[in-house]
Parts: C-alpha cells; sequence; structure tokens
C-alpha cells in the first residue's frame, strides 16, 4: 500500500474505543490501575498496539493519543497493548464552544493545525462534525465513530486504511458518512473560502 507522508495523524480515544464498556469478545483483557489515587477498571485487548502500528507502518501516518486520559495512556494503555509512548493531544480546560460540541474536538482542531486526520472517537455527533468542518485550522479528516459497548475493531482499521490511502480523489467542501457494522465514518474537508 502506499504510504501517506504529510504530517497525517491517526487519533485515538481510550475509553470507549480501546476500552469498552464492557467485555464484548474473550480477547479483552481485565487490567487495574490506579490514577491519582483512584481505581480504575481497564478492558483492553493487548492486540490493538499490533494492529495500529500496522495501520501507521501502512500509511506513514502518526499515532497520537486524544483523550483526558492525556500523558497517562502512555503510562497505563499503551504498554498494556504494546505501543510505545506517543504524542498526546493537550486536552486542557474546558474551552467555550458551541453548543453540542464536544470539549475535545476543539482541542483537536487546533492541535491538527491543517494536517488531515483520523479521529477515533466513540462520543462525537453532528455538531462536532460541523465545528470540525468550519474550523479554521482543520483539513481534511475522517471521524470513524467506534460503538463503545465493542471498541475498535477491525472495520474501523480498514475505514481508516481506505481513506488513508485514497484520499487523492475527494473535493474540498464535499462530505459523507457511511454507516459500518459498528459505527458511522464522516469525512470532511475545508469550507471553501466565500
Amino acid at each position: 500500500m502506499m504510504a501517506v507522508m504529510d504530517g497525517t495523524l491517526l487519533l485515538l480515544d481510550v475509553d470507549g474505543v480501546l476500552n469498552p464498556v464492557r467485555r464484548s469478545s474473550p480477547r479483552f483483557r481485565r487490567f487495574e490501575c490506579v490514577v491519582e489515587g483512584e481505581g480504575f477498571r481497564l478492558l483492553l485487548d493487548p492486540r490493538q498496539g499490533a494492529k495500529l502500528t500496522a495501520l501507521r507502518r501502512e500509511t506513514g501516518a502518526t499515532l497520537a493519543w486524544a483523550t483526558t486520559w492525556g500523558e497517562r495512556a502512555n503510562e497505563e494503555i499503551g504498554p498494556r497493548i504494546g505501543l510505545p509512548p506517543l504524542p498526546v493531544v493537550p486536552i486542557n480546560g474546558d474551552p467555550p464552544r458551541p453548543p453540542g460540541v464536544n470539549f475535545k474536538t476543539w482541542h483537536v482542531a487546533e492541535y491538527v493545525r491543517g494536517r488531515p486526520f483520523v479521529w477515533f472517537d466513540d462520543d462525537l455527533g453532528p455538531a462536532d462534525l460541523r465545528f470540525l468542518r468550519e474550523h479554521p485550522g482543520v483539513g481534511e479528516f475522517l471521524v470513524v465513530t467506534v460503538d463503545p459497548r465493542h471498541g475498535l475493531g477491525d472495520d474501523h482499521l480498514e475505514a481508516a486504511r481506505r481513506w488513508l490511502t485514497g484520499r487523492g480523489g475527494a473535493t474540498p467542501g464535499d462530505s459523507g458518512e457511511v454507516t459500518g457494522e459498528q459505527g458511522a465514518y464522516s469525512q470532511g474537508f475545508p469550507r471553501k473560502p466565500g
């Protein structure tokens, strides 16, 4: 497959994506961790790191955390699924934003600085997509909505792979959504000036 060499990002949420809300398959293992004195139970698939690394290698995109776990994802999540330390989208504070827009969306829009990105998340809706499409610092993107009951699956990774290796035919201003077995895939492009 052709590698993407333009600073493209693969953004990962943790809860609901890598850590589903229920054990939907025996491939998930239970882990416990303590962060800032609070105990957390995790359900993680140790094979996810290899799959995400393969996607990164095949496409040339950079993996980064886009989660409220912040740097703790590098300490508690990455090692358990076989990922090295990754860059982290800084998610600090609760910036002003339009109604219905997830607080992480503003931080992601500021972080990407025009770079194309795929974002695996379980908690984004139409207002988030609209915000990303209209934000001046956001270029092409694909939001892969993951069902938090099941977590990240092979179909999500394949949707990202197809988009990353086939972006060349996209027309600025277009957008679309395709529903998959375990989520929706929404792509966006910057608005045309004027």
